[in-house]
């Protein structure tokens, strides 16, 4: 790992002088007695620093796998100095500063989808935050059931279980996108009272036509919810094809929105938010609990979430990097992002170029890369992508894995296997970083790749 220690970076003396700054605060205040961090503190925090290095090194460039990007090292360090106070914003009693700067961070996000009125919260993360859009879903369109495409992330079936709510999964087409005639279809019975449109799929960053389906909301009726915890940090740039722009741009209409700034918003984990578009349906949140809202009369997170107990810290950390890097078109956010979208686009040119590997029909529309290793069947095409993946992580190139459907492929790759599935690798190019690094990935998979051919 190249050096990017707390201390190279200057974290260190950064987090010490916010930390004198907030105990300013505090200065009037009688001592109170610590914990001691004595030898024995030390001895237990370098053993637990043993033991994380048993991880990939996610921070780094040549980890090009998962979905997982760094935090920002000021969201680092806002966490940490949030903890000194440990807030809790399920009400203000427990976070005044936090829940204040809560309502502020996700101001900014509904504002990014040109959202002025809303209502909305933070959550531990995408899977909370759907399913708190499901449930108020649940409450307006009680009996009706939910629909997503079969490339919406799994979730959405399980929550619409755990509600009592009935599913529906609509097809996708071969590029991985709702297929509009197949949802029209199933609007026909009247039995849809949501749909899950997905900006950026998990698998495959594929984006739904949310601007051809709320074309539909014309003539059927039924909510939109937008499940955008991947990809909805990609409204701001302006490198999207034009399908991708067009669903983007469309996100305004939306009844509700789902965006994980611990995905593309440079957050620890788990920092979800969900917000919706009318702010009356917090009416379905609405509790009494006699002991928690005291201190006063404002509106307390605690009313408009499912969620009681929540980390003050990770809105700090959202609040102060917003501050730092503002979600404005051409900015240095949006240009992280738009280098991150560049470096898919090329590593998919070369994988194109190269007889060795087989591109799907589509090509990126996000930040996310998958291709098939050339072969006479999907069988024997998944045994050498296992291979790759293991040789690459051995030249520290840390890829990942996923199992696709065969017609996301042209139709000559396979001839005799016009269904099924076949392993692809996959890589997320979620770095600003890996736009300058992809000549070092590309060499990498080169020699893994001749590694495994060669044998």
């Amino acid at each position: 790992m190249p050096k990017n220690s707390l201390e190279t970076s200057g974290f260190v003396s950064l987090l010490a002088a916010a930390q004198d700054r907030l105990d300013e605060g505090f200065a009037d205040l009688p001592p109170a007695l610590a914990p001691v961090l004595d030898e024995h503190a030390a001895a237990a925090l370098n053993e637990a620093a043993a033991r994380l290095q048993d991880n990939y090194p996610y921070g780094h460039p040549l980890y090009a796998g998962q979905m997982l990007k760094p935090p920002h090292p000021v969201a680092r360090a806002a966490y940490a100095l949030a903890m000194s106070v440990n807030p809790n914003n399920h009400a203000l009693d427990g976070g005044r500063a936090s829940s204040a700067m809560e309502i502020e961070a996700v101001a900014a996000l509904a504002k990014m989808f040109s959202w002025h009125h809303h209502l909305g919260h933070l959550t531990s993360g995408g899977t909370f935050a759907n399913l708190e859009a499901l449930w108020v879903a649940g409450q307006l369109a009680p009996g009706k059931a939910i629909a997503a495409s079969d490339q919406a992330h799994y979730t959405h079936s399980r929550i619409s279980n755990v509600l009592g709510l009935s599913f529906t999964s609509i097809p996708s087409d071969d590029t991985g996108r709702m297929d509009i005639v197949a949802f029209e279809q199933s609007l026909a019975s009247g039995d849809i009272g949501t749909v899950v449109v997905t900006l950026g799929t998990t698998a495959i960053g594929s984006v739904d036509p949310l601007d051809r389906i709320l074309q539909l909301r014309k003539r059927y009726s039924f909510r939109i919810h937008v499940d955008a915890a991947y990809g909805g940090y990609f409204t701001l740039v302006s490198n999207l094809d034009p399908e991708a722009r067009a669903a983007f741009d469309s996100i305004p209409h939306a009844d509700s929105i789902v965006v994980d700034p611990h995905k593309h918003g440079l957050q620890p984990y788990g920092c979800g938010a969900v917000l919706f578009r009318d702010p009356t349906v917090g009416r379905f949140y609405k509790h009494d609990s006699p002991y928690t809202y005291f201190s006063s009369k404002d509106l307390h997170l605690g009313e408009i979430s499912l969620e009681c107990s929540r980390a003050g810290a990770s809105a700090v950390a959202l609040w102060t990097t917003q501050r730092l890097l503002p979600y404005t078109h051409g900015g240095e956010f949006a240009r992280g992002l738009e280098a991150g979208r560049n470096a898919a686009l090329e590593l998919r040119r070369r994988l194109f170029a190269d007889p060795r590997f087989v591109t799907p029909i589509a090509e990126p529309q996000l930040d996310i890369v998958f291709w098939a290793v050339r072969s006479e069947s999907p069988a024997h095409s998944s045994a050498l992508a296992q291979r790759i993946f293991d040789e690459a992580a051995r030249l520290d190139l840390h890829l990942a894995l996923a199992n696709l459907p065969v017609r996301f492929f042209p139709s000559n790759t396979w001839p005799e296997a016009a269904s099924g599935y076949v392993t692809c690798l996959r890589s997320v190019l979620m770095k600003p970083e890996h736009l300058a690094w992809i000549d070092e990935i590309w060499q990498r998979l080169d020699k893994s790749t001749g590694s495994v051919f060669a044998t």
